[in-house]
């Protein structure tokens, strides 16, 4: 394996660990046992990559390679002995926006990698971003953040657009995949600092 198939899995295993994460952070807000712990870190952690190989034909990632699922539960167990105090939802916020910038060019790369056109290489990443953060927010039964007006699906979107274009462009993958991370990591700390939002559908009279 060459050193930069070594650092995409490492990548790639750091932004499972991320998501799940604040899969284990939901479950510390309901004081659920080590066990639901680690099941809410792996819906939250494959979630979205699961949906996304199902969709481009690919074997799904954590299937063959249960690495992954291990690093969900290393993710459950550091939450369970690290994540108390004042400050989990705040960890979990950053946590997520984190998880969703990465997986946002994770999931448009794998994609690009089975022949899928830009388009749909853009939505992949989309839903890599989105769909775990959202089942987390089913399950823990939270207000989904789809149904919040804050920017968030636009984020993952930004993300995604800009290393799909960037690598259309000809750019190399590493540095395309910075730039989609820090556009999307960018769009959601603004969400999140400044409150930004999209302009709400207003009925004509």
């Amino acid at each position: 394996m060459s050193s930069l198939q070594l650092a995409t899995v490492a990548l790639d295993h750091a932004a499972v660990f991320v998501f799940a994460a604040t899969g284990a952070l939901a479950a510390a807000e309901r004081r659920h046992d080590l066990v639901t712990f680690g099941f809410f870190a792996a819906i939250t952690g494959v979630g979205g990559g699961t949906l996304r190989d199902l969709l481009i034909g690919a074997p799904v990632f954590w299937i063959h390679r249960p690495a992954y699922l291990i690093t969900c539960l290393a993710a459950a167990l550091t939450i369970w002995i690290f994540g108390g105090g004042r400050r989990r939802e705040q960890l979990l916020i950053w946590l997520d926006a984190l998880g969703l910038s990465a997986y946002a060019v994770f999931g448009a790369a794998k994609a690009l990698s089975f022949d899928v056109g830009p388009l749909p290489a853009i939505v992949m990443g989309v839903m890599t971003a989105t769909v775990g953060g959202i089942l987390r927010d089913v399950i823990a039964q939270h207000p989904s953040v789809l149904l919040r007006r804050e920017v968030y699906v636009t984020a993952a979107l930004a993300g995604a657009t800009t290393f799909v274009l960037l690598t259309g462009l000809g750019l190399a993958v590493l540095p395309a995949g910075l730039a989609g991370f820090c556009a999307a990591f960018g769009v959601r700390s603004g969400a999140i600092v400044f409150g930004w939002t999209l302009p709400g559908f207003r009925p004509k009279a």
